[in-house]
This record gives C-alpha cells, structure tokens and sequence, in this order.
C-alpha cells in the first residue's frame, strides 16, 4: 500500500466550503486506488469539519514553526505528500524535502488565490483587472510554490490557460482536475416545477465574493425581481454569517438570512431557482454544481459560469447586467418549458464536464508516471530547484529563529 500525507490548510468542511467537498473528493480517489492516508492541519478544528477517523484516516495536528512536524514526517516517510492550497506549501514543503526529499510533492490550489486577489482589488477600484494587477505580491508566492512542487492540480482550464500563457508556467507542472462526480441522472423523486417555489443563493460568508453578492442582491437585483413577483421570497443560506449579513434579514421584503443549510439537498430542492450574481471570484463555483446535481437552474455571471460548462448551454442564463439579470430571473421562474430545459441542461453538463472516471484515471496515470521518472522531471524543472534552494536557506532559517522565539 502507498502511502499519501495530506497537509491542510483547514481541517475539511465539506458541507459549508467547495473547498471541503473538493478535498473529500482527492481523499476518495487516493483511497479508490489504494492509498493509506495520513490527514494533519496546524489549524482548530471546527463543530463542521468532518471526522476523517471515521473514512479510515490518521488525523493529527500539527505546530507551524516546529522541528515536531521534522521527526514526524521521517518516521512516516510517505510516497506522496498533497499541500492542501500554496501556503501549506510555503510553511512545511522544505521540511519536506529535507526529510523525504524522495516523495513526490503535489500541490492543489483549489482555486488561484493570485487571480482572484487581482479580480477584487478590480471591482473595488471599479477599474479593469490589468497586468499590473495580476502581477502582485500573491502571485509570486503562488507561483513560485507551483514551481516548487512536482505537479500542482488545477481544477479551472481558465486558470490552466491563464498560467501557460500568460505566465509561461510549463504544462508538464500544471494538471486538470475538475470536480469528480459520479454520473448521474435526475431522480424521479425530486420535486417538480410546481410542487417548487422561491429563489435561493448559498456561500460560506468566510468567502468574500459569497458575502459581497448577497449585499449586492439585496441592493441591487432583489428589489428589481421583487417587484415583478411580490410573493417570492429569497432564502440565503451559509455559515459563518456575521452580522453585516443579519442585518440584511427582511421579512416584509422576503430576503431571508436562513443561516448554515443543514441539508443542503432539501435546500435545493424545495427552491425553484438560485442565483449566483458573483463579481469576483476564481475557480469552480460548488453551489452551482450543487444547483445541477439537485435539478435547480440557476442564473449567475460570467464570473461565476466560468470554465463551468464547456461552451454546453447553461442550466439557466449568464448575465452580468443587473437588470437583464433580475428579467432572466422572473423568466426562469415563470416559464415551466424553459425551466425543465435549463434543468436537463446542467444534467448534461455534470456527466460531460465532471467525470469522476476519466479525471481519477487520468490523475492517478500522471502520478505513476511521475515516480518512475522523477529525477529526469526534476532536472527539467530547473526553476523550482532554483526557487526551492533560496526557500531552504531563507525559510528554514526564518522558521527556525521563530521557533527558538517561541521557546
């Protein structure tokens, strides 16, 4: 049995973050193909993170800045160690190439936090996301800990274009991993369009671009739906809210703070449509999927669409005008044709965008490969060897004067 440590930046929530059901995801596609798995966190767990013991997997935690993790990791010894996001790889990936330098080192980004860092900065300054912008501080660092480890996953062909492209990033480092999800077909049980009613949108509100559009729906685009349909309500859902957030709570306009959805399935499914008016923001969108899987069209953005769908036609509209947004909306509320239409679309476009069977195989392939030929991979990525030797004589000794501090 091979043997995989998963460094977190969290320990996983899979029922209030993408983030966590994405890592739930790699964890099940490592223990499909015979992985023990080793999972630590220097973080707290919360009353939402889930029980790894549970799915058979070693949890501890773990100190920042402690030699600890050094004797830890040697008597492991892993085959392959995961950096849950860049900045697990910033604090423990010299540790790991001190002590196993022979484990393959995969970092997944679950979304460029580069790229959506520039995309807010944008839409606060009302101006265009340039090259400056792009170009910033937490661009280097992620880059730089792509460089530094032997293959980073992707789960945006947007993000994938734009780090080839733009930043010259080779494609041998760089791998296409979506959301892997089983095929699927809508059951017979869910509810149908009459037996649905109301709007819904959900987000963990710890994520800016989630707390940022219920601000703008209630601004913006509620009143607009509301006065062509004074019945519906909008029931917002997600955890962490905080009290920017309650204070939006209005039942005389029917925009209503319903708080963590304990069931996510029954959200979606009781609710006719969800919206999504993101304005910034990378990656995948889980909610959007969820809204697929739960035969719930949606209208978002162009942001929020993004590297969803393949060109396939959307489960809903895509719209970035916020009047043209609430119209489409009322449309999708109102026209059952066009509403069964966008429900089948999202089907369609899980089953041929999604695949859990082709993304896991072609992963695990990259992998193997990999291993048999790491010193040869490791020799062409002469700029991570570069970058790793300046970590190793600047980091280590950063981290080391801190831990001396700390005593």
């Amino acid at each position: 049995m091979k043997d995989l440590l998963i460094i977190g930046f969290v320990w996983p929530e899979p029922n209030t973050t993408a983030a966590g059901a994405r890592i739930l995801q790699l964890i099940e596609l490592f223990q499909d193909n015979n992985y023990k798995i080793t999972f630590v966190c220097a973080a707290s767990k919360t009353t939402k993170s889930l029980n790894l013991n549970k799915l058979n997997i070693q949890t501890f935690t773990i100190e920042l800045n402690n030699s600890s993790f050094d004797e830890f990791i040697k008597q492991l010894s892993p085959t392959l160690v995961l950096f849950d996001r860049y900045l697990t790889e910033e604090q423990f990936g010299w540790r790991v190439v001190k002590n196993c330098p022979n484990a393959l080192r995969i970092l997944d980004t679950e979304d460029l936090h580069f790229l959506r860092n520039a995309r807010q900065i944008a839409y606060e300054k009302k101006i265009p996301v340039s090259e400056n912008l792009l170009k910033n501080d937490v661009t280097k660092r992620e880059i730089a800990s792509i460089y530094r480890c032997d293959l980073t996953l992707i789960i945006s062909k947007y993000e994938i274009k734009l780090l080839k492209r733009f930043f010259g990033v080779h494609k041998s480092l760089l791998h296409y991993v979506p959301f892997l999800l089983k095929k699927i077909n809508l059951p017979n049980s869910y509810p149908s369009f009459t037996e649905r009613k109301d709007f819904i949108t959900i987000g963990n509100f710890k994520h800016a671009p989630n707390l940022d559009s219920v601000v703008y729906l209630k601004t913006t685009i509620w009143p607009l739906i509301k006065k062509e349909l004074p019945k519906a309500k909008l029931h917002i859902y997600g955890a962490y809210s905080t009290q920017k957030i309650q204070q939006l709570h209005s039942v005389r306009d029917g925009f209503l703070i319903k708080g963590w959805a304990k069931n996510i399935e029954k959200v979606f499914t009781n609710a006719r449509i969800s919206l999504a008016p993101l304005q910034f923001g990378a990656g995948l969108k889980g909610k959007l999927i969820d809204a697929m899987k739960y035969g719930t069209p949606s209208v978002t953005t162009t942001i929020g669409a993004e590297a969803m769908h393949n060109n396939l036609p959307w489960n809903g509209f895509i719209t970035n005008n916020p009047i043209d947004f609430a119209l489409k909306s009322v449309t999708l509320y109102t026209d059952e044709l066009i509403w069964e239409n966008a429900q089948q679309n999202g089907i369609e476009i899980l089953n041929k965008c999604f695949s859990k069977e082709k993304y896991s195989h072609k992963l695990i392939n990259k992998i193997n490969s990999l291993q048999k030929n790491i010193t040869e991979h490791r020799l062409n990525n002469f700029i991570g060897s570069i970058l790793m030797h300046h970590t190793l004589n600047s980091t280590k000794y950063f981290s080391k004067w801190i831990e001396e501090k700390n005593k």
